[in-house]
């Protein structure tokens, strides 16, 4: 088992972590955001993955043959799916708040009084 998968989710987590504490932008956080989210389809993919296994397609392999895990993988395209209606609307967000404030710095939009 390599720890290079697991070290490189830790990194993307952190990387995205980092930005999104340092952000001065909306349209950087919600990137940063994305590449932390990132980082977690790097960590099932590892944890999903198995030497000399093959895909999740049984049809044609003799019974006992080894597969890689077929949930993991479907957890993987859930969360890339979600991850992109997540950007998508944070994004739109990002710019109705724009076109209303004529701004996307989170200092300037501190007091959201009427």
């Amino acid at each position: 088992m390599s720890v290079i998968p697991w070290l490189a989710a830790a990194w993307l987590f952190a990387i995205g972590l980092y930005g999104i504490v340092t952000s001065r932008h909306y349209i950087h956080l919600i990137a940063c955001l994305s590449v932390a989210q990132s980082g977690t389809y790097v960590l099932l993919l590892a944890i999903g993955f198995r030497w000399n296994a093959g895909p999740p397609v049984f049809f044609d392999h003799p019974p006992g043959t080894p597969a890689v895990d077929p949930v993991v993988q479907a957890l993987v395209l859930t969360d890339i799916v979600v991850g992109a209606a997540v950007t998508a609307l944070l994004l739109t967000l990002a710019l109705q708040v724009h076109k209303r404030k004529g701004t996307l710095d989170p200092e300037a939009l501190r007091p959201m009084r009427r």
